[in-house]
């Protein structure tokens, strides 16, 4: 095994921007060899790459204790924590996941960022990968490559939702916590499939493709793709409030295409929409054994609440709890400061929200216990330095086996 870690100089000035703080920042690439994929493929070096702040601290019983690992989504990586609306709210001192305690790991899946992926060079002959594969190529990476034992808490959105998902089952004894955001825990089928399929058809249809061994990208492929990510990412109430005229919305299409042409390849975006391919689960979610926040938006294309896919399937996993955001509110992406019930993890706070109309309980002082195989989740409110905090933690209930260490323990807010 290689580990080749530098201190990340780049990543260090981000997230000072972000949140006022030059906490420890180090970026780096874990190489694992003869990684084995589901598919029977394999490569002789797999690139993992990742950022860390902060650093990893031991319990009493050695192992480490304050490791938050965070998970990108579809054709994301770990940069786009380090945007303002995300480091500049969870990342700072007295911020829930402030990395002078906290250590915060952001790893670039497989396919994605400055991880291995088909444009290195193998293009459509790279192994075909999917969400089990990148879920264990990142525990290596914390396992082998980092020297981590145990997870404070898998937050990821989106597919790292999913992978989330994925992390709970698999190492059920690995976490304290879990926050999957933006996402659902069943297969991939019904109208998110359908979008999914069109862009892989899209692609594959132009004729610049060339089964994957093209010299210059499927422009009209990645175009059509494109439209159909942005309507697929969209929220009806964020658009019609911030594209008010026709010109406006022309002028944003426009950058958007502009922007994002030009970082786009063909064969990665076609991987990283075909990795969900076997996701479903579904039929594992009672051997989940950590706590789980589950966190979905009212107005998310992705995941349309009316399915009724969340509230069916949270209600398998024994310490779980589902949260709805209310259309038009922050998101997973965005947990921006100054709306009514924006969220985040770990106890945040947010300013006080604006008046409620009347009917709309927004985060009204309430206590909601929910009891599952020896834990108490309850929803509280509390006021502290003209500030509105509202938080789940977990307490031991009696006679519970789980309990050692979780007094206390605050896992997430809804503020």
């Amino acid at each position: 095994m290689i580990n080749a870690i530098r201190t990340a100089l780049g990543g260090a000035a981000l997230l000072a921007a972000a949140v006022g703080s030059p906490a420890l920042a180090r970026e780096g690439d874990f190489v694992l060899r003869d990684f084995h994929f589901r598919s029977g493929e394999s490569l002789p070096e797999l690139r993992q790459h990742y950022l860390t702040f902060g650093e990893a601290r031991r319990g009493p019983g050695g192992q480490v204790a304050n490791a938050v690992l965070i998970l990108h989504g579809t054709g994301g990586s770990s940069r786009q924590f380090l945007a303002p609306q995300f480091a500049g709210v969870l990342f700072g001192p007295g911020q829930p996941l402030d990395t002078t305690k906290f250590y915060v790991i952001l790893p670039d899946g497989i396919g994605h960022g400055a991880s291995s992926k088909p444009s290195d060079g193998l293009k459509s002959h790279f192994p075909r990968y999917d969400y089990d594969d990148m879920v264990l190529a990142h525990y290596r990476l914390l396992t082998e490559g980092l020297g981590v034992d145990h997870l404070r808490l898998v937050m990821g959105t989106s597919m790292g939702g999913m992978h989330t998902w994925v992390w709970g089952e698999t190492y059920p004894q690995f976490m304290d916590a879990l926050m999957p955001l933006a996402c659902l825990p069943v297969a991939i089928v019904g109208r998110n499939r359908l979008w999914r399929d069109m862009i892989t058809d899209d692609i594959r249809s132009d004729p610049a493709w060339k089964g994957g061994d093209y010299t210059a990208e499927p422009r009209e492929g990645l175009r059509a793709a494109l439209d159909i990510l942005l309507i697929a990412g969209s929220a009806p109430i964020a658009m019609q409030n911030s594209l008010g005229t026709r010109d406006s919305v022309d002028g944003f299409l426009r950058a958007f295409l502009a922007t994002r042409e030009r970082a786009l390849d063909a064969n990665d975006l076609l991987y990283q929409i075909e990795a969900s391919r076997h996701y479903d689960p579904s039929a594992r979610l009672g051997e989940i054994r950590a706590p789980v926040m589950f966190v979905n938006s009212a107005d998310d294309f992705i995941n349309p609440p009316e399915l009724g896919i969340a509230e069916r399937e949270i209600a398998k996993v024994p310490h779980g709890k589902f949260v709805l955001i209310p259309a038009g509110r922050p998101t997973a992406t965005a947990p921006t400061p100054g709306g009514r019930c924006g969220r985040s993890t770990c106890g945040n706070s947010w300013p006080r929200p604006r008046p409620r109309p009347a009917g709309d309980p927004g985060c009204a002082p309430r206590v909601v216990p929910v009891r599952k195989r020896g834990y108490n989740l309850s929803l509280k409110r509390e006021f502290r330095r003209g500030r509105t905090w509202c938080i789940l933690s977990t307490r031991p209930g009696v006679g519970s086996r789980r309990t050692e260490g979780a007094t206390g323990m605050q896992l997430f807010s809804v503020a």
